[in-house]
């Protein structure tokens, strides 16, 4: 197996935070009490509770690597995440930015998740 990591992310109630990734197309893998797991293709996010979380005040952060940002903010806008910066979710839809595309989703707990594009070169 190839190392990897993946990010620990918040979640303040796993059944929504389950709807709310599966509907730009992760699974549930895992799920307790404490710990939920969730994979797209490649991509596994792993969260834990916090009941207590602000989404308006949250710093936690993550980004996603991906081949095609595009696809990835196309799936978020089929899911009805708008662009409004005061709502949760929202989206700031990719632009070129030193050298790389990338785009933010900020999720339902507050999570500001970067989505960079490889290099294809």
């Amino acid at each position: 197996m190839t190392d990897f990591a993946t990010p620990n992310l918040p979640s303040r109630n796993f059944s929504a935070t389950q709807d709310f990734y599966a509907s730009f197309g992760f699974h549930t893998t895992y799920v307790d009490d404490d710990w939920l797991i969730m994979v797209r293709g490649e991509i596994t996010l792993e969260f834990f509770l916090h009941t207590e979380l602000d989404p308006q005040t949250s710093w936690f952060s993550c980004c996603l690597r991906v081949d095609d940002a595009d696809a990835m903010f196309a799936a978020f806008k089929a899911a009805g995440i708008g662009e409004d910066p005061h709502s949760r979710p929202c989206v700031h839809l990719p632009q070129i930015q030193s050298g790389m595309k990338m785009g933010v989703m900020i999720d339902i707990d507050g999570t500001l998740v970067r989505v960079i594009e490889n290099d294809r070169v």
